[in-house]
């Protein structure tokens, strides 16, 4: 399997409303917060309930790397699904649907979408993590 996982979206609805940020409270808290932006295993890999189990580890060891690479904790995972795909494994491993993006990233000028929209997915790392999040 092939992972990758980055900072998270500056702004992003559904996930700011889940967490229940406002716009000073995110704009402290957003690096702890990780975005899974890759998540890859071959086609030819045959081995039940795979991806539901790496993205289970990738829960404990995301963290663990996260704070020894930069110093402080995330509390929160994240990740987009497109369109025309069902996020499956994501759901199996107990992410959260939050809602769809707007089609709009960063370079977007306008109010119009620019990209395709995706469904936003979320994983909180903790059962206080809106109160870590609103605190740190």
């Amino acid at each position: 399997a092939c992972l990758a996982w980055s900072s998270a979206a500056r702004h992003l609805g559904p996930r700011d409303r889940f967490i229940e940020w406002s716009p000073e409270a995110r704009r402290r808290n957003i690096r702890f917060l990780a975005y899974n932006s890759r998540f890859l295993v071959m086609p030819w890999v045959r081995v039940p309930c795979l991806a539901s189990h790496i993205l289970g580890r990738m829960a404990v060891l995301v963290p663990r790397d996260w704070d020894r690479l930069y110093g402080h904790p995330v509390y929160y995972l994240e990740t987009f699904v497109h369109s025309d795909r069902k996020g499956t494994c994501y759901r199996a491993a107990n992410w959260i649907a939050l809602g769809w993006t707007t089609g709009r990233g960063k370079q977007s000028n306008g109010h119009r979408p620019n990209r395709p929209l995706k469904q936003v997915l979320g994983y909180p790392l903790d059962k206080r993590f809106r109160r870590l999040l609103e605190a740190s």
